[in-house]
């Protein structure tokens, strides 16, 4: 009968350890991921678009500069 105790006794905590859940779960990691890829997405697509014009506005005033030298 006391082992039988001990062991509903065990159970009932483990049941209690795990509904306590403290902090994040795997589910709010992946989608905090996601959000960051989505992101990181738009900017490399932004970058990729503004930098050729903004490396050949840097270039026309590096070489306007030069000439006047």
């Amino acid at each position: 009968m006391r082992m039988i105790a001990k062991m509903h006794l065990a159970y009932d905590r483990a049941i209690r350890a795990i509904n306590n859940k403290k902090g994040q779960s795997l589910v709010e990691y992946l989608f905090m991921l996601g959000i960051i890829v989505v992101v990181v997405g738009i900017v490399g697509v932004a970058i990729k678009t503004f930098m050729p014009d903004l490396f050949d506005n840097i270039k026309a005033k590096i070489l306007g500069e030069a000439d006047k030298i």
